[in-house]
């Protein structure tokens, strides 16, 4: 039996390998049709229902991408792939919420294995774009339903002192009660609102942006120089350009880099209050 069940599993890689070979060619169909040969051979493989959904993923079949990285996640939950082939499928079901753990998950995943690859820009992107996104929905109910607040009180305001005779501007012109209320009310309805205004991306303080790019940090680190940079686009000129630091032109050495947390926390805290600022990154 147990030589029956080796001679399967070998039948189920030849198809993934082959599948492979075809999706490097973009034969899209005929590697879903190799990976669910594997599947069928071999259910319980989580990398051939990733690799499917990888294959649905080219062709943004996203209700087919969830399926497949659904079943792959739940035989193994650290594929870094998977939750963020999850992701794009339920950012495309505009469930931003549910998207943001999932790409969350993927980028805790890639910290964990130390990972420098270009996969963690590429979740980071669409995490940066989620987040956006979900701040944009819910702030348009915000502020629909903080405008809608608005004409009550307007309305109720006005109703008190018409009953009150008290609409009318005073005799020499200036402002009555009623109108400096409104005012006031304005004013209060002004700063109410504005969390979900967004502004110049000037308006973002340039200690919280990297030198390099201009946008603001996600992993930034810190060189002997006393400059921040973010962590990927130092790397990328240090193994490019060459072994400085390229503000100071100091020598410069990976190893050298020491995360700057103050900062992260910096970007953590404004990000929380300003999510519009998401869009800068995405």
């Amino acid at each position: 039996m147990a030589a029956g069940g080796d001679g399967v599993a070998q039948q189920a890689e030849l198809r993934r390998i082959e599948g492979n070979a075809c999706f490097k060619k973009a034969r899209l169909g005929a590697a879903i049709d190799c990976y669910t040969e594997a599947i069928a051979l071999c259910p319980n493989v989580a990398v051939y229902w990733m690799n499917r959904a990888l294959c649905h993923f080219r062709r943004k079949e996203w209700a087919k991408v969830e399926a497949d990285s659904r079943r792959a996640l739940a035989l193994d939950a650290t594929l870094v792939k998977g939750h963020y082939l999850l992701g794009c499928a339920l950012l495309d079901k505009e469930e931003f919420s549910l998207a943001i753990k999932e790409f969350e998950k993927a980028l805790n995943l890639l910290k964990s294995e130390n990972s420098t690859d270009k996969m963690a820009e590429d979740v980071w992107q669409v995490l940066a774009k989620a987040k956006y996104l979900d701040w944009e929905k819910h702030s348009t109910e915000r502020v629909w339903r903080i405008q809608s607040l608005k004409e009550a009180c307007e309305s109720a305001l006005q109703e008190h002192h018409f009953l009150s005779d008290t609409l009318v501007e005073d005799s020499d012109g200036s402002s009555n009660e009623y109108s400096e209320q409104i005012k006031l009310l304005s004013e209060v309805f002004i700063k109410a609102t504005l969390a979900d205004t967004p502004v110049d991306v000037k308006a973002v303080p340039d200690y919280l942006c990297c030198q390099i790019t201009f946008e603001i940090f996600r992993d930034p680190v810190i060189t002997p120089s006393g400059v921040t940079y973010e962590r990927a686009v130092l790397l990328e000129h240090l193994d490019k350009v060459g072994n400085f630091d390229p503000v100071t032109r100091e020598p410069l050495k990976e190893h050298q880099l020491v995360p700057n947390l103050a900062i992260k926390e910096a970007v953590q805290a404004y990000l929380k209050e300003h999510s519009w600022a998401y869009k800068l990154n995405c």
